[in-house]
């Protein structure tokens, strides 16, 4: 039985650049209208908090230094009282249809198990073949329902997800606490993980889909991969409760090599540097409990975490 639910579309902002005035135009294509729409700006001295302004976004203003991926996420989620569905983006992701709010709601109306729902993104248009690739290989053209049962058969992808575009039931995030302040990154993984053992179901929604990729430099890589390790370290109750990664790391690496050597030979010196500087990164940040505050600042993408 279908259920109409209250949505507000929430999104993080800071000097959110050249694609912010097409992620507010796709928006407004939508055709679904969330009931609110919020941004919570980090201080941003361009145009974003106008234009988000002119789009009817209500705006919350916090100074730079106070961002925190999760709890400036939840402080959103707090404004909200009275939605039944969040739905996050971020300033960069452009939704890629005019039913893809409507589809990734639609989710929560038809099982009122699901307590949190992450979308398909596909590379931006023109976008380089790694990055490409990415895309392609972490977001299958399939929809899929999870609950904990698969806990068995997927390991540690069971609770995968990404707020550039997700989606969560308010009443079963604030059944978990919300979302993680402590936590450098994946605060939508922890959640999702957390609504996993509580007893709800994750959706893979494909037809709701967003345009949101990035060509990241060597030095970004080791950066995204040293906090991956830092996040991997700080909630290393993951990994007891639902394993290792299990080899996810070389299969991708296989599945790019074979995308690359069909598509464009020429990028497989980069494709291989990318796969050094991204294990060199992880590796280092097994280490950053021992290392200065001000070395970790300089090798971690996320320099604000270390204040």
């Amino acid at each position: 039985m279908t259920k109409q639910v209250k949505t507000a579309l929430l999104i993080p902002t800071y000097n959110a650049g050249a694609l912010w005035s097409e992620v507010l135009k796709s928006v407004m294509a939508q055709t679904l209208t969330p009931e609110r729409k919020v941004i919570v700006d980090s201080g941003s001295s361009d145009n974003t908090v106008r234009l988000a302004a002119e789009y009817g976004f209500e705006v919350i203003t916090i100074p730079k230094a106070e961002f925190n991926h999760g709890a400036t996420r939840q402080l959103l989620v707090d404004r909200v009282e009275g939605v039944d569905v969040c739905v996050f983006l971020t300033q960069d992701a452009i939704l890629a249809d005019p039913m893809s709010l409507r589809n990734i709601v639609n989710i929560f109306e038809t099982d009122d198990q699901v307590g949190i729902a992450y979308g398909r993104q596909l590379p931006h248009k023109g976008s380089k073949t790694l990055e490409t690739h990415a895309r392609l290989y972490n977001y299958p053209p399939v929809s899929e329902v999870l609950s904990i049962k698969d806990k068995e058969k997927l390991g540690f992808r069971i609770f995968f997800c990404s707020n550039s575009f997700s989606a969560y039931r308010r009443s079963a995030l604030m059944s978990v606490s919300g979302f993680p302040s402590d936590s450098i990154m994946g605060e939508d993984a922890i959640v999702a993980a957390k609504l996993l053992q509580a007893g709800q179901k994750k959706a893979y929604v494909a037809n709701a889909t967003v345009r949101h990729s990035h060509t990241y430099t060597l030095g970004q890589e080791f950066r995204r991969y040293f906090d991956t390790r830092v996040f991997h370290e700080q909630n290393i109750w993951l990994l007891n409760d639902f394993g290792k990664a299990g080899g996810e790391g070389l299969k991708f690496v296989k599945s790019e090599i074979g995308y690359v050597m069909k598509h464009d030979k020429l990028s497989i010196f980069k494709s291989i540097a990318s796969v050094f500087a991204k294990w060199m990164g992880y590796n280092s940040g097994r280490f950053y409990k021992r290392l200065p505050v001000s070395v970790v600042t300089k090798l971690s993408m996320h320099g604000f975490y270390w204040k």
